[in-house]
């Protein structure tokens, strides 16, 4: 008989993406085995584009709430379906207690918000072993940590030629130039991003070079990307808040090219196997690097970062701000000699 698991899955997009290789490597050590993913709606469609993956559940609680009640109900639910193993990749102790509601034999999971008596297959995570996030969540395919051969490999998306095209249509676009896909937004906040104005310098030129622009990001990034698009005389094509999130993976997956500061669309444009240029301030490249064989991280590595603030503590955000669009160029540059 396959063994079935359940994986709770991440709330941040970047965070969905690097379950990935968990889900491969389960496979490589179960063959026959069977993968559902409980996800929130807003990340469904990241599991979708993994093949490893048979069912997507939706995990209907919004980030942060609480709400003990429906959570134990709808654990209850879940382990009704039967499952020989869930894997709890959040760190809560909300989502572990939905794990103990499943009453699933074995329960895997990192120790957490004091969890020792919600998982009964409780690990104690080495940070520095394990640096990356990815290979924490890989590492939790093991019976124990040690048996990690601790490399997790890439993320890899796969993606449907006529969702592709229909999104094409769908928005008026085409490929016969190539596109230069720009990602100006970070959900952690303005320490994150890159200048509108260094976007804009970067579309400007490459235009005069025969590329098409377009910026993708949630309506969140809309104000952002339609100052890049005014500071550019209206170069771009301005996807944000437009696109589902579906429909965003099919078109970031058309880029010859992509720009993006430390984001969750940074990590979907590295599972699609684009040529990448990562923009890091306030972040490091540490413990969530983009990862691919096609990803070049640009950081200036300045004495106060990186700081992990949202906002710079100094108020100038020279991490950033002394990040030129030369520097950019050049690292496409270098990618494209790479190719």
């Amino acid at each position: 008989m396959s063994k079935k698991i359940l994986i709770i899955s991440p709330s941040w997009i970047g965070d969905c993406v690097m379950t990935q290789p968990l889900l491969s490597r389960l496979h490589t050590l179960y063959p026959d085995c069977v993968i559902d993913v409980f996800a929130p709606k807003w990340s469904m469609a990241v599991f979708e584009r993994m093949p490893q993956v048979r069912e997507i559940l939706e995990n209907p609680f919004a980030h942060g709430t609480l709400d003990l009640k429906k959570r134990w109900q709808l654990g209850r639910e879940l382990g009704h379906r039967g499952y020989d193993q869930v894997i709890v990749l959040p760190g809560s102790l909300k989502s572990a207690l939905i794990a103990l509601a499943t009453g699933i034999r074995r329960r895997t999971g990192y120790v957490g918000e004091s969890r020792y008596f919600l998982l009964n297959d409780i690990r104690k995570l080495d940070k520095a072993a394990l640096p990356l996030m990815v290979d924490r969540y890989t590492a939790l395919a093991y019976p124990t940590q040690a048996e990690f051969d601790g490399y997790s490999g890439y993320p890899k998306f796969s993606v449907n030629p006529e969702s592709r095209r229909s999104a094409l249509a769908k928005y008026g676009l085409d490929t016969e130039k190539p596109v230069l896909a720009f990602c100006p937004g970070a959900e952690f906040g303005p320490a994150k991003r890159w200048s509108a104005r260094y976007f804009a310098e970067l579309a400007r030129r490459y235009s005069v070079q025969g590329w098409q622009v377009w910026l993708f990001g949630s309506q969140k990034d809309f104000e952002i990307a339609d100052e890049i698009n005014r500071f550019s005389d209206g170069l771009c094509v301005n996807l944000c808040g437009k696109t589902s999130l579906a429909e965003a993976i099919d078109l970031l997956s058309c880029a010859e090219t992509v720009v993006c500061n430390d984001s969750g669309l940074m990590h979907l444009a590295a599972a699609l196997d684009r040529k990448l240029v990562a923009v890091y301030g306030s972040s490091s490249a540490d413990h969530t690097p983009p990862l691919s064989d096609k990803a070049e991280i640009v950081s200036l590595n300045l004495d106060c970062s990186p700081c992990f603030k949202r906002e710079c503590p100094l108020g100038h955000t020279d991490c950033l701000n002394r990040l030129t669009p030369d520097m950019i160029e050049q690292a496409i540059a270098r990618l494209n000699q790479a190719a």
